[in-house]
């Protein structure tokens, strides 16, 4: 990241609400002085989050945790440079009260706004590890919403090689959870109980062209099997439960980490990352540091805080963009669905 810094420090106030996450933190020469998120844990009771829930909670934390990642940082609202905010992919009601606050503090301050892709920032994590990678390099991304493959040329220069053409793996985690009746969201419950079985039971893996994925078919897959099973045996979830959850995760780790090394192999990069929220899954964050250690790859991946949604993130990307006076118009808009890279237009600084 050195290269790529100059004498200008801005310090950033970055904000995250893209899905159920409230975070704030703030960056000085992209360096973290602070990183606050205020999970919400209303969506468990209905096994999965409910967008009208998720806006409003935003509304009633997003003064709080601005206010106390301000407080972390120990600095005055005086002394930021701009305001980056996430403006998609995401729920809208969600990205709305963020966009909305950054708007607002934006004008009240009289400073730039930075718009920010969501995934992007998930892409750029790395960089704030001990040992960031060094550029080029490919990025998994892993979320709950999203799975891809990126080469990362730059701070600002990111090509998607391979994404899902169906579920994520992380909807792939929460909908096998589901189906063993385990409590949203599945895959940390799954990682946990995993440790303790074996992967003994083999799922469909699906052979498609390119760095594509699919996850859909899991869903069916384990759903047929449990049928079956526990039509011998009612009990056979109960009775190894465990050994159900290893091999689920084996299944979908597999999937990920084959398509990633024939990316490398095809591009020949050797500088590896790890992102997203399903990035702070253990076996997948050991199996990809055991398969670079074969391969000969340099590996990376972020602590777990910045590794699920977090604002410092959103900092990272809004540093390198203020850096290019990358600056949004106040007329920018949430957009849930908005395709990698394609960020609202902006003004130079």
């Amino acid at each position: 990241m050195g290269a790529y810094l100059c004498k200008v420090q801005p310090v950033i106030l970055a904000i995250e609400s893209s899905c159920d996450d409230t975070a704030a933190a703030v960056l000085s020469g992209g360096h973290i002085l602070s990183n606050v998120t205020f999970s919400q844990e209303i969506h468990a009771k209905y096994g999965g989050v409910v967008p009208e829930l998720a806006s409003r909670a935003h509304q009633t934390r997003i003064i709080h945790v601005v206010r106390e990642a301000i407080d972390r940082a120990q600095i005055g609202r005086h002394q930021l440079s701009a305001i980056a905010c996430t403006v998609g992919p995401g729920l809208m009601g969600s990205l709305l009260v963020g966009v909305s606050f950054a708007k607002g503090l934006a004008i009240s301050l009289d400073i730039p706004l930075i718009a920010v892709h969501h995934l992007q920032a998930h892409v750029l994590s790395p960089l704030a590890s001990v040992s960031p990678p060094e550029f080029p390099y490919l990025c998994l991304l892993v979320s709950g919403g999203h799975t891809q493959i990126v080469r990362v040329n730059g701070p600002l220069d990111q090509e998607v090689l391979g994404t899902t053409l169906d579920d994520a793996a992380g909807e792939a985690f929460d909908k096998a959870g589901k189906l063993l009746g385990l409590r949203y969201p599945a895959g940390p419950e799954i990682d946990h109980l995993s440790r303790s079985g074996r992967p003994v039971y083999a799922f469909p893996h699906p052979r498609l062209e390119g760095y594509a994925f699919s996850f859909s078919g899991i869903k069916t897959a384990i759903r047929y099997f449990l049928r079956d099973q526990t039509a011998l045996d009612p009990d056979f979830i109960r009775d190894h439960l465990p050994d159900i959850c290893a091999s689920v995760q084996h299944h979908i780790v597999v999937n990920l980490l084959e398509n990633l090394e024939r990316a490398a192999t095809d591009t020949g990069l050797t500088r590896m990352a790890l992102a997203g929220g399903v990035a702070a899954n253990s076996h997948l964050r050991q199996s990809f540091r055991d398969l670079g250690l074969r391969k000969g790859w340099q590996t990376h991946i972020p602590e777990m805080a910045l590794s699920t949604d977090n604002a410092a993130m959103i900092g990272l990307v809004g540093h390198f963009k203020f850096l290019q006076g990358q600056w949004a118009d106040l007329s920018v808009r949430a957009d849930p669905r908005l395709p990698f890279m394609a960020v609202p237009a902006s003004n130079p600084g």
